[in-house]
């Protein structure tokens, strides 16, 4: 089981970008050696992008986690494989150790 685990609202805004990131949080169990990682679901949608958007975000998108702070929380960044995006995405996150 996790320790920490939620949805980040990640924005590409309204002008189509290959790149965007978030910070995650809060996360006052974080350490440094902890493991975190990010994904897509295709059960999100949100104002801008619909499930099938986010179908499709799963498969163009490479997503990682960097940037560890411990005790704060981390970054997920989001690189477009195929295309430009706009909008927000919802990226659900979870950590360990």
């Amino acid at each position: 089981m996790a320790n920490g685990q939620g949805v980040a609202t990640l924005d590409f805004g309204s002008t189509p970008a290959a790149e965007a990131q978030v910070d995650v949080t809060g996360q006052t169990g974080l350490t440094a050696s902890s493991l975190c990682e990010a994904f897509m679901m295709s059960d999100n949608s949100t104002g801008t992008n619909t499930t099938t958007d986010h179908d499709f975000a799963g498969v163009s998108f490479r997503i990682r986690c960097g940037n560890r702070v411990a005790g704060v929380g981390f970054t997920i960044y989001v690189l477009c494989l195929l295309g430009l995006a706009t909008g927000q995405f919802k990226v659900p996150w979870c950590w360990n150790g």
